[in-house]
């Protein structure tokens, strides 16, 4: 038995299970979930019809690096939509079909660490526990960038002490950030590339939330944008994660591809095709039509809009809570406990959401998920404003 297998910590839905082991939630309540992020818009009907119409391709074995097409489609999004310099990314070189960001972030680490060199593996706290899992199963120790509201949610890259860094190698970053929305702005990420540099380590940039976000003039940025911009068309140091799951409404798709340093897509590629993890040829047809349609993905930015606006214009008087600038969470201080106002919220109002303490490790003394809940706002508009109702309920009667 692999022994680094010990050292992966219960995901939080498992805590959060345990946690509501024998609450008896009001019956005549329907439950509400804004637990788990997973997206109940509607998939777009031209994305489920192309997977239909292409399913005679299970005859054939798919390639681990996708169909051209797909890879063209993927490099002209991705041009168009972080304005990066024509012809800098090339579809054969720079871009990787996954399916989906989660196995891709995993097994990135696994690609890229060098467990003989004492490696250290540096993300956001609270964070998405791939990441943690990834670098523990690379032989890694992870090291936790705390995000707090001193910090602007984000990670405070000049804290970092130069020890950790000269061990550092790899970094996760997200952005638009899980679970609080904030986006790194083009320094921050230049920053980091000039830190990748001075200490040869890798950036993964986890950018699955960067369709979703709540002003149209401002688009958060992305990594390989932040590498163009300081004239690094090469994308050195550099790998983006990309999925169709949040931006298209389709998790069940498993779509989703990693893009930036040449030599770096060359080994994951590698990597890939013993792992044996080749993307169906209907989703690679499905997904061409999902990276070349923008139309659907404006549609769902504004039902996410119409919800945090709903939805704020409740808890705000109540609860310290405040509008992302993008993602589809919210993020609010809890006036107890997370945990007890988690299993509280269940009991009394049938609506589960998930203790900020599950989502972070304690790191330089603190928890910064402590006295945070994360709210999903996946359900139907109507549903999320009857859970907000029921939450003001909840925090009057505390």
């Amino acid at each position: 038995m692999n022994p680094d297998l010990s050292r992966l910590q219960p995901y939080p839905f498992e805590r959060l299970a345990r946690l509501n082991a024998g609450v008896t939630a009001p019956g005549d309540l329907e439950p509400i979930a804004l637990s788990i992020g997973e997206p109940k818009h509607p998939t777009p009907g031209f994305i489920t019809e192309e997977v239909i119409t292409h399913l005679h391709g299970l005859s054939n074995y798919p390639a681990t690096r996708g169909i051209p097409a797909l890879r063209t489609a993927i490099a002209t999004w991705l041009s168009r939509r972080f304005a990066l310099p024509g012809d800098s990314l090339d579809p054969e070189r720079h871009i990787l079909p996954v399916n989906g960001t989660r196995e891709a972030l995993f097994a990135f680490a696994q690609c890229v660490v060098d467990r003989t060199r004492d490696p250290l593996v540096l993300m956001p706290n609270p964070f998405y526990q791939i990441y943690e899992g990834a670098a523990l199963l690379a032989g890694a120790e992870p090291v936790f960038m705390n995000t707090t509201a001193a910090s602007g949610y984000l990670p405070d890259l000049d804290s970092i002490p130069e020890s950790v860094w000269s061990r550092c190698q790899l970094v996760y970053i997200c952005t638009p950030a899980n679970p609080t929305g904030a986006v790194m702005d083009i320094a921050s990420l230049q920053k980091l590339i000039q830190l990748a540099d001075r200490h040869d380590f890798t950036i993964a940039s986890d950018e699955c939330y960067s369709e979703i976000y709540l002003d149209e003039s401002a688009a958060p940025p992305g990594l390989l944008q932040a590498a163009a911009a300081m004239g690094r068309t090469d994308f050195s140091r550099c790998m983006v994660f990309h999925s169709l799951s949040k931006r298209s409404n389709a998790p069940g798709l498993r779509s989703g591809f990693v893009a930036g340093d040449a030599r770096l897509i060359e080994a994951f590629l590698r990597y890939r095709t013993y792992h044996g993890c080749a993307m169906p040829p209907a989703t690679q047809a499905a997904s061409i039509r999902a990276w070349e349609d923008e139309a659907h993905v404006a549609a769902n930015r504004a039902l996410y809009r119409e919800k945090f606006s709903a939805l704020l214009g409740i808890l705000a008087p109540l609860l310290d809570v405040q509008q992302p600038p993008a993602g589809f969470y919210l993020w609010p201080v809890t006036p107890i406990d997370d945990c007890e106002f988690a299993r509280g919220l269940l009991e009394q109002q049938n609506v589960s959401v998930l203790p900020g303490s599950y989502l972070s490790r304690t790191a330089a003394g603190i928890n910064p998920g402590n006295r945070h809940v994360r709210m999903a706002l996946v359900a139907p508009l109507e549903d999320c404003i009857e859970a907000a109702q029921r939450i003001k309920s909840y925090l009057v009667s505390l």
